[in-house]
């Protein structure tokens, strides 16, 4: 019995030293990235740019498509979503595979604005998303946050922020957005790979319609409504 005890003392030991070493290292890339340009710089940078569009431009209903489908809690939560996180856990653990992801808008702005293209290895990324999520929610408001979401989201085709894909896709602004187009492009950013309407437009309406489903279950959308959106 004693051993027994030794060896889960000695693993123990070596989970808090990995954590801590974990944790340092997400920390360091995460301060990396602030020293090579502050989040005041970064966020100015993106207001700056041509395609930028103000988030009250946008139909409300493709803001609450975004929220409803991405991170119905979003309003709610911190940086990150512990839920979340516990409940894509159980789902992946149980299915044996990745099925399902906690992040929350706000990583995944992180993502965006400081990682997106950064190749070190995917947990310390990972930290270092957790940390600069947190930065921006002690920095900047909710309605700020999803701001930059939509204007750095991936949407496929070459398109980045959802004036470029509104421009390529549906040939208009943001603005102008009918409520099934705005179901639509909420969908797309999840996989545009796959969602891209010029890549499979069977599977992009499947997508359209878990945005639509979300919409519903989360109230912002009654089954009428939802049951009467048409191209």
């Amino acid at each position: 019995m004693k051993w027994f005890k030794r060896i889960l003392i000695i693993l123990l030991i070596v989970f808090v030293v990995a954590s801590v070493v974990i944790l340092a290292n997400g920390y360091g890339l995460y301060k990396d990235a602030l020293n090579e340009m502050s989040l005041e710089d970064k966020v100015k940078e993106i207001k700056e740019d041509e395609d930028f569009v103000a988030l009250t431009s946008l139909p409300i209903k493709y803001q609450q498509a975004v929220i409803a489908v991405e991170d119905h809690r979003f309003k709610e939560h911190g940086a990150i979503d512990l839920i979340a996180i516990g409940r894509a856990i159980w789902v992946n653990v149980t299915h044996f595979e990745l099925r399902e992801g906690g992040s929350t808008i706000t990583q995944q702005v992180a993502k965006n604005l400081y990682f997106i293209e950064d190749n070190s290895n995917p947990i310390k990324r990972k930290i270092a998303e957790i940390f600069m999520a947190f930065k921006l929610e002690s920095m900047y408001s909710k309605d700020d946050i999803l701001e930059m979401y939509v204007n750095t989201i991936y949407f496929g085709d070459g398109y980045y922020g959802i004036k470029q894909a509104c421009n390529g896709y549906l040939d208009k602004e943001p603005q102008n957005m009918t409520l099934y187009e705005s179901t639509m492009m909420a969908g797309i950013p999840n996989a545009p790979s796959v969602y891209a309407p010029t890549v499979n437009p069977d599977l992009t309406k499947k997508r359209q319609q878990k945005v639509i489903d979300s919409m519903v279950e989360y109230g912002y959308l009654t089954q009428e409504e939802a049951d009467n959106i048409h191209e």
